[in-house]
């Protein structure tokens, strides 16, 4: 390699990530993430199961019938009982229906349901926080790949500045301490791309965590749509959609019905009642006059339970101020999550603005380095520049390369936070419906609600997601760098 070469290598804009013609994008991560995602298929099932609350609750306020089947032995009979049964089949039937329960079940099913609509709330924030992840994945692959491309260059130039330095030696023009400083350099160098390496396996293995397949040639992400214009734009959507802060607010209204279920126990509560019990004796009724018996009975009641109570030892009271106390807890934390969202809020909003403006002095970084660069590379071969001045400005432009990689990395990452934050990054935000229908969590809760056959069930339980055990590991090759004009 010529060092005319090195050098149009060394300026070539590393920064742009090509994409190739059939490549990975952004979109598909995220939708086979939503797919496959073992942390999103989890949060599904457990608000699945959040769901049955509503039908369990219920169940306290339908009616309910029992039959009772008992066959009895009468081994050791008394001495005195002269018409006892040898054995007894008895057969009884219960019906119960619950009329009033001092408004306990009808508080129930609303605190339930209370807490399936914050279960979904949470199941909306898992999948921002999955998506979230997904996205800071891809963009450490991307990053660490340029970073890999840089070092890899920087070792390059580095080599054939060693090699040049060493001529120029061989020749009486420079000294063994140039020499020895260009390797310094290079090793240097050598090392920083083994730990790019690294850090490029380490990105694309947490990449497979995430999205559950290795990545190809990443596209550069496309613009994030819904940025605010100011801070407090962020601050009122947050404040009207964060999904973590809304699921906060619903599980506090079902401490509310909770205080009032507790408030029933000292209530009246009103049923009805139908028995029916039937007793077969086997002909053993009445021993030796047995023929005198009926071996076979049946009877039947029905009527009304009321029950009043009146002295609980204080049951009830401690259980209503057990609740409220606990009503009081969730309604401070409706505070503590507001608190909580506007402080990231506002934090991520800055991030996100810094991180930009660190891509503007970045880019203007690189292109003052790039000029020094070549201005030093000049001022040396005519003897007003040391080798030190060379790799030193070399150094620079590699930092700053570097530093706007890592900018853009951090804005969109910030940037895609920030949706988040704001309730805005969800499958229904990111136009994955085009890939399927997206799961509708009410649709379950609307299913089970109503339902009251004791043999219903659902399908076995079995995973859903895509294990990574037969994916190879991920390895640090990158794919070549498009060079400007080519």
């Amino acid at each position: 390699m010529t060092r005319a070469s090195v050098a149009l290598a060394a300026s070539a804009s590393l920064l742009a990530l090509a994409s190739p013609a059939q490549a990975d994008n952004l979109r598909e991560a995220l939708a086979e993430a939503y797919a496959t995602n073992p942390t999103l298929e989890a949060a599904r099932a457990n608000q699945r199961a959040t769901d049955e609350g509503v039908p369990i609750i219920r169940a306290q306020g339908i009616p309910s019938a029992n039959i009772t089947a008992t066959h009895i032995e009468f081994v050791q009979q008394s001495a005195n009982a002269f018409t006892a049964p040898e054995r007894n089949l008895s057969v009884a039937a219960q019906v119960l229906v619950p009329v009033y329960s001092g408004g306990a079940v009808r508080n129930s099913i609303a605190a339930a349901k209370e807490r399936v609509e914050a279960g979904q709330a949470d199941l909306r924030n898992t999948e921002s926080a999955v998506f979230s992840q997904v996205v800071a994945a891809y963009m450490d692959v991307l990053r660490t790949e340029a970073l890999v491309a840089l070092a890899t260059n920087n070792v390059a130039v580095l080599r054939t500045n060693l090699e040049a330095t060493s001529d120029r030696f061989q020749i009486g023009d420079l000294t063994i301490t140039d020499v020895a400083q260009s390797r310094s350099r290079l090793a240097v160098a050598e090392g920083d791309l083994q730990t790019a390496e690294a850090n490029l396996i380490a990105a694309r293995e947490n990449y497979i965590r995430r999205v559950g397949r290795a990545p190809g040639e990443l596209e550069p992400p496309p613009p994030l749509p819904g940025l605010p214009a100011t801070v407090g734009e962020a601050i009122v959507s947050a404040l009207e959609n964060n999904p973590n802060l809304e699921a906060t607010r619903q599980l506090a209204e079902a401490a509310g019905f909770d205080t009032k279920v507790a408030g029933a126990g000292r209530l009246p509560t009103v049923g009805l009642f139908v028995n029916g019990e039937y007793s077969d004796f086997y002909g053993t009724l009445g021993g030796p006059v047995a023929a005198q018996f009926a071996q076979s009975e049946k009877t039947a009641n029905a009527g009304v339970r009321v029950t009043i109570p009146l002295f609980q030892g204080g049951l009830p009271a401690a259980r209503q101020r057990q609740a409220g106390a606990r009503e009081s807890v969730a309604l401070e934390n409706v505070i503590a999550a507001e608190r909580e969202i506007i402080a990231e809020t506002r934090s991520t909003y800055a991030n996100w603005q810094a991180a930009n403006a660190v891509i503007k002095s970045a880019q203007a970084a690189v292109e003052a380095a790039e000029l020094s660069l070549e201005g030093v590379r000049a001022e040396q071969s005519i003897g007003n520049r040391t080798v030190i001045e060379v790799l030193n400005a070399e150094q620079e432009l590699v930092v700053a390369r570097a530093q706007l990689v890592t900018a853009r990395r951090n804005a969109y990452v910030a940037g895609f936070a920030l949706l988040a934050l704001m309730g805005k990054a969800e499958a229904r935000d990111l136009n994955l419906d085009a890939g399927g229908v997206l799961y509708d969590p009410q649709v379950n809760a609307d299913r089970v609600s109503s339902k009251m056959w004791d043999w219903d069930r659902d399908p076995e339980p079995a995973p859903k997601s895509t294990r990574t055990v037969d994916i190879p590991p991920a390895k640090a090759t990158i794919g070549p760098q498009l060079l400007p004009g080519e």
